[in-house]
């Protein structure tokens, strides 16, 4: 059983249902079943789902923990980077998950993974065995998996440390007219939609990404982005907070009109981390996939026109 805690910050006089699936990743009908089943508390007691909130009401939610599933090894190929016996870089393909969720129970990373390896970290549990940080569904490129749970912890406190660098290609649209920037705007669920992030400042954490222009073509932009944070979708939501959301980003975008692969134009091109055992600093690259080389050859023909 997992314990969430919310203070109400300003008096909105909505239902708790919809409170908390604007403030939360539960649906409004997960939230409805658990306060019918006495788990949704605001101020100590158990409340229906009807209740509306108030100005610095203290909502406690008890969420059961979801069912464990067998995640089982599958024959996917990889394209590996670099293997030892406490890492594996991966550069990941577009359209694969990185690990099962609801509804998505193969065809991931980690199916992958256990399939390949025989040892993983269990930090994460079944569901997540040695991952460390994800990247997106459509996003291409590196990605550090750890083998035991002392690598694990010790990537994971580079990630928290900022000594872990993780640097990004992004084509975006329209023309960036400064050629370096840093964006620093806190990022959080997006009330309006609960699939989506957004820059707020309500219930939200800090979120830095700095970018440095490589090329402009006619009306888009070829940008190296690098992560001071990790946020959902940091990127995808900062680009779009400043006017230049990537380009095939349905989701905080529009698609592509250059190209018939679905999801955003991200790569994850370069990781520099600190080896975990022998402590030598590692830099790992993954070249351009040839759908984002494909789409440079469009654009710089377009730009000669």
């Amino acid at each position: 059983m997992a314990e969430e805690k919310w203070i109400v910050e300003e008096n909105e006089n909505l239902r708790i249902d919809r409170w908390l699936s604007e403030q939360s990743s539960l649906s409004r009908t997960r939230i409805q079943e658990l306060a019918k089943n006495g788990m949704i508390f605001v101020n100590g007691k158990a409340v229906r789902s009807s209740y509306k909130v108030e100005l610095n009401d203290e909502i406690v939610c008890d969420v059961p923990e979801d069912e464990p599933i067998d995640v089982l090894p599958e024959n996917i190929p990889l394209d590996i980077l670099y293997e030892d016996s406490d890492i594996i870089v991966i550069n990941k393909a577009k359209g694969m998950v990185v690990h099962p969720a609801p509804g998505v129970y193969s065809g991931t990373l980690v199916n992958a993974l256990l399939y390949h390896c025989k040892d993983l970290s269990g930090i994460n549990g079944k569901i997540r065995p040695g991952i460390v940080h994800r990247i997106d569904k459509d996003t291409t490129g590196c990605l550090v998996v750890c083998k035991n749970d002392t690598a694990h912890e010790a990537i994971a406190r580079q990630l928290e440390s900022k000594t872990c660098h993780r640097e990004y290609m992004a084509v975006v649209t329209g023309t960036i007219v400064h050629d370096d920037g840093l964006i620093d705007a806190p990022i959080g669920r997006d009330p309006k939609d609960r699939q989506r992030m957004c820059v707020t400042e309500k219930n939200s954490r800090e979120a830095r990404t700095k970018f440095h222009v490589i090329e402009r073509f006619k009306n888009s932009t070829l940008v190296e982005c690098e992560l001071e944070t990790g946020r959902t979708h940091q990127i995808r939501v900062h680009m779009k907070f400043i006017n230049h959301p990537v380009m095939g980003d349905e989701k905080y975008g529009k698609a592509c009109r250059y190209m018939d692969t679905e999801g955003q134009v991200l790569h994850a091109y370069r990781l520099s981390l600190i080896h975990p055992r022998t402590n030598e600093p590692m830099v790992f690259e993954a070249p351009l996939p040839a759908y984002f080389e494909e789409l440079l050859t469009i654009l710089r023909k377009e730009n000669e026109r």
